[in-house]
């Protein structure tokens, strides 16, 4: 099973805005920040308004916040609005069920089982769950640029390696 990239990027918006509480972020904040089309993620934050979980404020000044603490979100529920189609199977839709197995086959009890085990997983989990706070992801973006220049210095050859500093002691 594969989440369609609609799915992704509204999952996406949900955790910028989660990790900004408290400005307004933009369409073309998001857009640029994920590189994906302001178009498409209009599609998306229109969604999400009308399903009562972002408050979309248009004009200048405008933006878009979540309604709801994130908290109280649940990733299964996000899941489930913005995907179309859970049939693993053919035999999931007995409408167009062509199967010839499908009255000795067990095969879509057990795809049954595996995605209600896929949705208590992501039941179990909400937007605060996996979404960092700014300050978190700022923080980590310079530790993970620090430890890259670190990695660079040793990774260089000792001719070009900048002499380590050495502290004068007064003896």
């Amino acid at each position: 099973m594969r989440l369609a990239e609609y799915t992704d990027y509204t999952l996406r918006v949900l955790m910028y805005c989660a990790a900004r509480p408290q400005q307004l972020v933009t369409i073309s904040e998001l857009a640029e920040h994920h590189g994906v089309s302001r178009n498409h993620l209009m599609k998306i934050v229109t969604d999400l308004g009308r399903q009562g979980v972002l408050k979309t404020t248009r004009g200048r000044g405008g933006g878009l916040r979540l309604l709801k603490d994130p908290a109280e979100i649940r990733i299964g529920d996000v899941v489930r609005a913005s995907e179309t189609d859970f049939r693993l199977v053919e035999c999931f839709d007995p409408g167009t069920n062509q199967c010839t197995l499908s009255s000795s086959c067990r095969l879509k009890g057990l795809f049954n089982a595996a995605l209600r085990a896929y949705f208590n997983e992501l039941d179990g989990k909400t937007l605060a769950d996996i979404a960092e706070p700014l300050s978190t992801v700022a923080s980590g973006r310079a530790a993970s640029l620090r430890r890259r220049a670190v990695l660079a210095q040793v990774a260089a050859p000792s001719s070009l390696r900048k002499p380590a500093r050495t502290e004068k002691s007064d003896a």
